[in-house]
């Protein structure tokens, strides 16, 4: 038998302060693979750079306010560069623990910010994940990624791939990284209602893989004083109220939902469980009927302007 302890954090995200995020997740990452043993750590959605649950940047069809351009800056000087200082830092304790991590982040580029999930293992810094598509609002803070960041990574003992929040609702996205083989199915989350369990244990029994769902869990008091979410300014108001979970290939709940605050959850994972899985339904090997349905996935650099 083939194990492998994997843990989630659910933790809150620093808003605009990025030193505090980057500590905060070396801290957690140790943590995990020193209390509880794991070997991959994953971690939630903008754990650095920070969600900002709640804001709604003085926007109205038409019309922007100053206020609200202001505290996009303030998003922007929060964000990450890929590559930059903070990524060598975690890279840094990936390879001091020689363990697998994925880490939520929102990365700068020019006068674009966007959603990832940043790949790190004891060889440092592995690539990122952009998100394809920002939900709802996020659209006007962050861009649209594209099929060149879809990696997978292989751990030697399993795959790696990411889905950030609700391109986990994304059918096709799904497919193509099933048909990379993914093993672990990580999704670093802000999405905290109860349906969220649905989805993931939805995910594990269609791709027939393991999930691991890392949720923030944010509190009012953890913002700064001078922005007002409209969920309320109450300290103790519950901004994403958690709900990280474990699920294994079969739809098993492993480990979680954790509700009500802060924490790790951990669990050892039967990597056997995979095949055995795998014996009466494959997505994309011989459960999928080509003849009728055929998938094509542009992984191309898609750039604005090409010089030629």
């Amino acid at each position: 038998m083939t194990t492998l302890t994997a843990a989630v954090v659910q933790a809150a995200a620093p808003l605009f302060d990025t030193q505090a995020a980057l500590t905060r997740a070396g801290e957690l990452i140790r943590e995990a693979v020193l209390g509880h043993r794991a070997k991959v750590v994953v971690l939630p959605e903008a754990f650095l750079g920070g969600y900002p649950k709640g804001l709604d940047f003085g926007i109205s069809v038409g019309n922007r306010t100053p206020a609200g351009r202001d505290l996009f800056r303030r998003c922007h000087a929060a964000a990450v560069d890929v590559p930059g200082p903070e990524v060598d830092t975690l890279a840094a304790v990936t390879r001091e623990l020689g363990c697998h991590a994925v880490v939520g982040a929102v990365e700068r580029q020019g006068g674009t910010l966007y959603c990832v999930a940043l790949y790190f293992g004891p060889g440092g810094y592995l690539g990122l994940h952009r998100k394809l598509m920002p939900t709802a609002g996020e659209r006007y803070l962050w861009g649209q990624g594209d099929g060149s960041t879809l990696p997978v990574v292989d751990t030697g003992t399993a795959r790696l791939g990411a889905g950030i929040c609700w391109e986990n609702y994304m059918p096709l996205f799904r497919t193509a990284m099933y048909a990379k083989g993914v093993d672990l199915w990580c999704a670093p989350t802000v999405d905290d209602r109860e349906a969220w369990q649905a989805t993931m244990r939805h995910i594990a029994l269609e791709g027939r893989c393991f999930v691991l769902s890392a949720n923030q869990f944010l509190r009012r008091d953890a913002l700064p004083a001078d922005v007002h979410p409209v969920l309320g300014d109450e300290p103790d108001t519950v901004l994403i109220g958690g709900g990280s979970v474990i699920v294994s290939p079969l739809g098993e709940i492993l480990a979680g939902p954790l509700r009500g605050g802060e924490g790790i959850l951990a669990a050892e994972l039967d990597l056997d469980e995979l095949t055995r899985a795998r014996f009466d339904f494959d997505p994309t090997g011989h459960y999928a009927r080509p003849d009728v349905f055929t998938l094509h996935v542009d992984e191309s650099v898609r750039a604005g302007v090409v010089s030629g």
